[in-house]
């Protein structure tokens, strides 16, 4: 059922602002470039670091620390999360962890509240405009138990006020434009901010392959990645939530993982959580052989078993590494012997596992042709 917007259930406050700081940017930029003699590198580059630091304090700290606990930081990180988090203007860390865990519980459903169902707009900004009502709202104890957090949401508005608008200006004051760096650094760049946020809530499920399940909306898409800080992989999060990662490749455009492999590196970061490997194979796995199910209406009963045997090698060749590292560390208590014929079984069980793969492949291969040159 389609939500309807009226002066009852509008919030003013939020409406105000998402309306207005376009607005102001734009007719400011207009303005600050017509009495400006040229283009101000140093203003640009204050914008950026804002951005930056504001965008990633929200998937990196309100996101990934705060709503889904994917890994544990430091005091001073926390604290730079909640401070720039808060400059983001996307309210504080309790409120925006109670609407995205009440997103993830109650995905696509009346009671998510950015559901995509409720159309693109909604989703991407509309939902905002909403007074937030009870049935929305979810308590995140764990985080009112936290004294910074607490802090933070007990003095939100004086903080956002201050490091979204005040640093900026402060530091465009030195450069010798105040106004230029509350305009770039503080305005334009919370709109930006914003957007690129908001494309995780609409694109992200409008939008990209389904990579690991259909069981919920959430797309897969590199290209919403690089406006999304690395978020653009939400077909990955939706199903493995807990996971520090939403790009699960090296060359995945994911920033945010970048930055938690970087704070886990110097030691700011510990407990990064990590879906077992097998898991989001055979995730992926099924989801291809559902595709190719839909597309064929009925598969070789072969093709069947064999997926089942790939799952089969592919958890074997997995537990039979797993426990070769394990006698690794203990090599003084089982000698040399013992850990090369456990090497042997690793190879064995990894070959196994390619060779099943491969047969895999090649029949759903066929299959594809057939389908092509059938439909």
């Amino acid at each position: 059922m389609t939500r309807k917007l009226t002066w009852k259930n509008l919030s003013l406050v939020n409406t105000s602002f998402l309306v207005l700081t376009p607005l102001i940017a734009g007719v400011g930029l207009y303005f600050h470039s017509f009495y400006a003699d040229n283009f101000s590198w140093p203003l640009f580059a204050l914008f950026a670091t804002m951005y930056i630091f504001t965008g990633m304090a929200i998937t990196g700290g309100y996101h990934r620390l705060f709503a889904h606990k994917s890994y544990q930081t430091n005091q001073l990180v926390k604290l730079l999360y909640l401070l720039f988090g808060a400059a983001a203007f996307q309210n504080s860390a309790i409120k925006w962890s109670a609407d995205h865990r009440r997103h993830h519980s109650k995905v696509d459903t009346e009671q998510d509240p950015y559901n995509i169902n409720e159309g693109f707009w909604y989703s991407h900004l509309l939902w905002i405009f909403f007074k937030n009502d009870n049935r929305y709202s979810t308590t995140c104890k764990d985080l009112e138990k936290d004294p910074l957090i607490a802090w933070q949401d007990k003095h939100y508005l004086i903080i956002a006020v201050a490091v979204g608008f005040g640093l900026p200006s402060l530091i465009g004051f030195f450069m010798g434009d105040t106004l230029g760096g509350l305009l770039y650094g503080g305005v334009l760049r919370v709109v930006v901010v914003h957007h690129c946020t908001f494309f995780i809530n609409s694109l992200c499920h409008y939008w990209g392959r389904q990579t690991y399940t259909d069981e919920n909306t959430a797309r897969d898409s590199f290209l919403m990645a690089l406006f999304t800080y690395g978020e653009g992989y939400h077909n990955f999060h939706h199903k493995f939530q807990g996971d520090y990662r939403n790009g699960l490749r090296w060359y995945h455009f994911d920033p945010t993982k970048w930055l938690i492999q970087f704070l886990a590196f110097i030691g700011w970061a510990k407990r990064l959580v990590k879906v077992p490997d097998e898991e989001i194979f055979k995730a992926k796995l099924r989801m291809q052989h559902k595709k190719m199910c839909a597309r064929a209406q009925k598969l070789d009963p072969y093709l069947e078993d064999l997926r089942s045997r790939v799952e089969a090698t592919q958890r074997k060749w997995r537990a039979v590494r797993r426990e070769y590292k394990k006698l690794k560390t203990e090599l003084p208590l089982h000698g040399k012997a013992k850990l090369e014929e456990l090497s042997y079984e690793v190879e064995m069980a990894k070959i196994e596992f390619k060779n099943t793969y491969a047969q895999y492949k090649l029949g759903m291969r066929y299959l594809r042709a057939d389908v092509k040159m059938k439909a």
